[in-house]
């Protein structure tokens, strides 16, 4: 009997040490000693830099300030975006802790490539999910998705932090937390059009290619100084034209002359405040729509800016509003466009616009033909808390696009010009309704 205890024992013990001492050598370190930590070189908060992308419409999900919150269902993707500044490997932790659960498995998939992190423990901490060679610089995409639970909840995330020869330097992520409102709404691009003086009529045409028109989208036509014409995409049912004259800069308000009909007028807030027509209208995305905006000062002191738009689909010029805004006597100055998302949650989607044909008529009646712009963003892209805008010059036609997370932005602050086209605007403005 001894023997055999001593045997057992002696099997025992080399199974037990034989598996942590091969284990130990493949990697070669010492049997009692721990794996290395990894040291990460920046942390990308949620709050301002995720998404939820996919999610039934009952989900509970929601991305606010602290990062991904109420994670109950399996079904719901939450993506977070950054930018890499080159090639090369990328390591990858997530940052989170569990709430209504004991334990939790969730799968991060960066690029494309899978893990399975298994979470523990009420408290914040740094779980290593994986390392993924990137081929080349741009926006990284990490999806996190659930696939098990012993509770009511998959976790908090607050964060994903990064490492690697790819995350050294350069990387761009929205980092100013008193902004990731803005940062989630994605840049906002503009044009600047170069006009003559006495500028009275500003004719535009825009086109929305198709795919690009996602909802909280304005794709603005004709700005000017006080004010902006252009088309939105309020939802999957309802899209807008509008056009809004600001209050004067004393806080006097802006009043209507007159409107089209089914022109709906108000007053808006928020962003500053002013006078608002808009008309329910379904465009289309690949229909090119035409915009006229004039300005006329009334001699008494205002200035009254009215739009008009003219749809293909209905052959005619539309009437939208005339607005006078006080303590004001000017003709058109600071034509542009720009392009914009004003929905926050739909910050991940990308948009597009072309605009070409700008012409401008003086007091005198003479049109002459806008070839030249400069492009520019706000303060968004201009802080590089998102990289994914563009704009300049494509088949000929001004274009600007935002969002989505694409890889390769056009600088700010670059002019460019379009070729002549030589064809003034087809419409009698003393006919315009």
């Amino acid at each position: 009997m001894g023997i055999v205890f001593v045997i057992g024992s002696l099997f025992s013990l080399i199974a037990a040490c034989g598996g942590q001492t091969e284990s130990n050598n493949a990697t070669g370190s010492s049997p009692l000693a721990p794996p290395a930590a990894t040291v990460y070189n920046a942390t990308v908060n949620l709050g301002g830099n995720a998404f939820i992308t996919s999610a039934s419409n009952s989900a509970s999900e929601i991305i606010n300030d602290s990062g991904l919150a109420n994670w109950t269902s399996a079904s719901t993707v939450t993506s977070v975006y950054f930018r890499l500044a080159q090639a090369g490997q990328l390591k990858l932790g997530l940052v989170a802790r569990l709430t209504g659960s004991t334990a939790s498995t969730v799968k991060v998939t960066i690029n494309g490539t899978p893990f399975n992190v298994s979470l523990s423990g009420a408290s914040s901490k740094t779980y290593d999910v994986g390392t993924v060679n990137i081929a080349a610089a741009g926006y990284v995409k990490v999806d996190i998705q659930g696939v098990s639970k012993n509770g009511s909840y998959f976790g908090d995330v607050s964060a994903v932090k990064i490492a690697g020869t790819a995350a050294t330097t350069g990387m761009n992520y929205a980092d100013d937390a008193a902004n990731y409102y803005w940062s989630r709404r994605g840049p906002s691009v503009n044009i600047g059009y170069v006009t003559p003086a006495n500028t009275e009529y500003f004719y535009n045409e825009l086109t929305v290619p198709a795919g690009e028109d996602k909802i909280g989208s304005y794709f603005m036509a004709n700005g000017f100084g006080e004010g902006y014409f252009g088309i939105q995409v309020k939802s999957t049912t309802e899209r807008w034209i509008l056009f809004s004259v600001w209050d004067a800069d004393n806080g006097a308000k802006t009043t209507l002359v007159r409107k089209g009909p089914n022109v709906v007028d108000n007053s808006f807030g928020g962003e500053g405040t002013g006078g608002q027509a808009y008309l329910v209208y379904n465009w289309l995305a690949g229909n090119t729509y035409k915009f006229i905006t004039k300005a006329t000062p009334d001699g008494a002191g205002s200035t009254i800016y009215s739009a008009w738009f003219y749809a293909p689909e209905a052959a005619v010029w539309r009437f939208m509003a005339s607005w006078k805004r006080p303590n004001i006597s000017s003709y058109l100055t600071g034509s542009h466009s720009f392009l914009e998302n004003f929905i926050d949650t739909k910050g991940y989607l990308g948009r597009k616009v072309l605009l070409n044909n700008q012409w401008a008529r003086n007091t005198a009646g003479v049109w002459s033909e806008v070839t030249k712009m400069t492009f520019n963003g706000d303060a968004t892209a201009a802080n590089k808390q998102r990289m994914d805008f563009a704009g300049g010059l494509e088949n000929g036609k001004f274009y600007m696009r935002n969002g989505g997370f694409f890889a390769n932005y056009v600088t700010l602050g670059q002019s460019f010009t379009r070729p002549v086209l030589g064809t003034a605007p087809n419409v009698n403005v003393a006919t315009l309704p």
